[in-house]
């Protein structure tokens, strides 16, 4: 990003306390006026508005989920239960510590925003240059600015002449030229040369500050709290429905006031999706480790879930679709000359080394294109941004003398004699996006047109195929760049991006983003404006982006891409960081979080069904017996056994989904409900015949109960894992192991009588075989809810 004037409408109005006039701005001010300016605007620092590590643990227990779950822990206290009561509690904290330590990334991202303003400034005060806190400078302060030093605040230059270093704030890697009248911002660093000038902004209203305000504010819902909160909304309301007309009915029955606490304990229990939100983190994890692998670096676990969803990916052009590199993309030499010659001579008017990328090109191109006889380098000046052009003094093969220059094709053209057929060219190469420079040879007064040469940051060879990969997958790629719009248009066409192009800034307020497929000329802080401009038309937005100018973009999409290259402040703000440059990393991002939205979609529609069917079972339960056919010690095992080792889906083997993953709650609710009645008949089946054919009683009946839950739910859970038919894909090693470890457990512990009343074996395998064929059945009617409600 080069440093030039920000537009009018970027300033901050302060007050005439500016005017140089008024302060004889070439003396700085006075202390008692700094002091007056300090005591008006505000010290020159970045509010700290971290909230207590307390609150933010206390706050994650005031939740749907906890609430449940703390309703259930006081009914069992109530009850004297106090080793229930216990591990339900520990269920809670544990969700409450999983979230705990997931959260602080705004936090972190200003932490690293602060870490790199300047603690100093050499000032101006009373006619004399003294050393001061940063914090205290003011509009209108004189500052010096030299060598090593960072810049404190937002300063235009009044004199001097120095290299700018704004790598940490833009991302990009060479620093700029900048004199007298050009800006620079805070946290700069100053690389070469010496500088005085005006501070023009301090604190929040810095480039920096305001940067620093939007990382705050930045915030979007994720799709993971949005659809844990849906759920738990249904499943509150069903199942709230049904406990307070199990309650009404166990009061007419009349049921003794004592067993009616606990069966209300039960009815409670049974209709908490305890795991819910650990299954989400364990999940992201599991897909964050399997991203770490392929060299992508997860820095917040909902970003895992979120790459799954997003539809459309706004990149950066400068490396990531591009190499990031200057290329001699075409050498057109005049009559008499040869390509060869042309890069020759250039090369000898290029500087050997340093940071000059077009040098660097140039030399990189004639080393693969020697000639016969080069002539040898007498003295070479370097390129001089003032006459736009470089030039060496060369000895020919046969001893003369020649001058040879090298620069923009205007200036070259007017030492030289005029070449009408290099303008056409020229014309031609720059509607193409191509930087062209001119070269020149001859005597000092007499030079001549050698040729010209065309660069370009080339397009990666991977890109165009990472895009069409992206575009199958149903992900739409926006071209986001600073470059203008002819030359981000000549590379969106050799990668395979299409569509209007829009050119201007800032972003109006009522832009339709969705409408264009590229954006150019843009601003870093335009970002941020086109990710809630895409989001507001109801999109799930990838945003890669550098400099710590992106990081308000970063925080504010649903996945933020720190490049590889990208600053710290980036990366921090960024939910996913890329160890290599190109697309690979975010198509392995995509496919991961796909993958992992599966898992986390089995876990769901199994808790859904499961925890419908516990509640309505409890209540038929109730109307055949008259008694409560759980106890609360028997609903918290099958909490800890079924709930949890369910979890086991984070790691099954599942295909990742075919579009962009999207929370269809309703369309879930629907089928899992659809399913829960099918379950729900075969497990009244069970019971009636364990009532009445068998003439269990109530206690072999409660144990009866949990064996039929356990293993109807194994069944629900191999139907839900796959979206064709169960045999569709061999599942999971893990999940496998969960489930023979829950089915094992529970019939031994129902065989042997262990916390709860014994059960025949004979019925327990009976219950089994049944729950195998029921399995079968489900998944036939599962084929067609899925097809029906497009659950894929």
């Amino acid at each position: 990003m080069s440093v030039t004037s920000r537009p009018l409408a970027e300033r901050v109005a302060l007050p005439k306390l500016i005017d140089s006039a008024n302060v004889g701005i070439r003396h700085g001010l006075t202390n008692d006026e700094a002091r007056r300016r300090l005591a008006t605007l505000g010290s020159n620092a970045i509010a700290d508005v971290a909230q207590h590590p307390v609150q933010r643990a206390l706050r994650k227990l005031w939740a749907p989920v906890p609430w449940m779950l703390e309703a259930a822990i006081l009914l069992q206290l109530f009850l004297g239960d106090y080793v229930e009561g216990g591990v339900v509690a520990i269920l809670l904290i544990a969700n409450a510590a999983i979230g705990f330590f997931q959260e602080g990334k705004a936090q972190a991202t200003l932490d690293a925003l602060k870490s790199r303003l300047a603690l100093v400034a050499v000032v101006q005060r009373d006619g004399k240059w003294v050393t001061i806190p940063a914090t205290t400078l003011v509009a209108g302060d004189l500052v010096k600015l030299s060598l090593g030093s960072v810049v404190a605040a937002d300063v235009r230059l009044l004199d001097g002449s120095i290299l700018v270093d704004q790598s940490m704030l833009t991302g990009e890697s060479l620093p700029v030229e900048a004199g007298a009248g050009a800006e620079t911002y805070a946290g700069a660093l100053i690389r070469r040369g010496e500088a005085v000038g005006e501070v023009i902004a301090t604190g929040i209203r810095t480039k920096f500050g305001r940067t620093a305000e939007l990382v705050r504010s930045a915030k979007v819902e994720s799709s993971e709290q949005k659809a844990i909160l849906r759920v738990v909304r249904n499943l509150a309301l069903f199942n709230g429905a049904v406990t307070v007309l199990l309650t009404i009915y166990a009061l007419w029955l009349p049921m003794p006031r004592g067993d009616v606490i606990p069966l209300i304990l039960v009815a409670v229990l049974s209709s908490i999706p305890v795991a819910l939100p650990s299954m989400f983190t364990l999940a992201a994890a599991v897909g964050a480790r399997a991203l770490a692998r392929q060299g992508v670096l997860p820095t917040s676990l909902s970003a895992v879930d979120e790459a799954g969803g997003i539809d459309i990916l706004c990149s950066d052009k400068t490396g990531t679709l591009t190499r990031n590199a200057l290329a001699v993309m075409s050498v057109h030499s005049m009559l008499g000359f040869a390509n060869g010659d042309v890069l020759t001579l250039a090369a000898l008017a290029s500087s050997d080394g340093g940071q000059d990328p077009v040098d660097a090109a140039i030399r990189a191109a004639a080393a693969r294109q020697p000639v016969a006889d080069e002539p040898q380098l007498v003295n070479f000046l370097a390129f001089d941004p003032t006459v736009k052009r470089s030039e060496a003094t060369v000895r020919e093969a046969n001893g003369t003398i020649a001058r040879v220059v090298k620069g923009a094709f205007a200036v070259v053209q007017g030492l030289s004699q005029p070449s009408p057929t290099c303008s056409v060219i020229v014309d031609e190469l720059q509607a193409k996006g191509y930087r062209v420079l001119a070269v020149a040879s001859g005597a000092a007064a007499k030079l001549r047109m050698v040729g010209l040469i065309a660069l370009s940051d080339p397009p990666r060879e991977d890109s165009a195929a990472l895009i069409a990969e992206l575009t199958s997958l149903g992900v739409r790629t926006i071209m986001v760049t600073g470059d203008a719009p002819v030359t981000a248009q000549v590379v969106a066409d050799t990668i395979g991006i299409s569509g209007p192009v829009w050119g201007m800034t800032p972003l109006p307020g009522d832009l339709q983003a969705d409408h264009f497929s590229i954006f150019a000329g843009v601003l870093p802080e335009d970002k941020y404006q086109l990710v809630k401009a895409l989001q507001k038309g109801g999109h799930i937005v990838g945003m890669c982006g550098d400099g710590a100018n992106d990081a308000p973009a970063l925080r504010q999409a649903q996945m933020g891409i720190a490049v590889s290259t990208a600053t710290d402040v980036a990366k921090s703000a960024a939910g996913i960081v890329l160890t290599e440059p190109g697309l690979g990393g975010i198509v392995a991002s995509v496919k991961e979080g796909r993958t992992t939205f599966q898992r986390i979609l089995t876990y769901t529609l199994r808790s859904i069904v499961h925890k419908v069917v516990q509640v309505l079972f409890l209540a038929t339960g109730l109307i055949i017996t008259g008694q409560a056919i759980l106890t609360p010690m028997l609903m918290v095992l099958m909490m800890v056994t079924g709930d949890f080792l369910a979890m086991s889906s984070s790691t099954d083997n599942v295909r990742p989904s075919p579009t962009p993953s999207v929370w269809k709650i309703g369309r879930l609710t629907a089928a899992g409900v659809i399913m829960g009645t099918f379950d729900l008949l075969f497990c009244v089946t069970c019971f009636s015949i364990g009532r009445f054919l068998l003439n269990l009683d109530t206690g072999t009946l409660q144990t009866l109960t949990v064996v039929t839950l356990v293993f109807s739910g194994q069944a629900v859970f191999y139907v839900a894992r796959e979206r064709q038919h169960l045999w569709s894909s061999r599942p999971g090693k893990w999940l496998i192991i969960s489930s023979a470890v829950d089915l094992t457990l529970i019939s031994l512990l129902a065989v042997n009588g262990v916390l709860m009343r014994p059960l025949a074996i004979a019925i327990v395998a009976g219950l089994l075989v049944a729950a195998a064929i029921f399995s079968l059945l489900l998944d036939l009617v599962k084929v067609a809810l899925f097809h029906r409600f497009k659950i894929a």
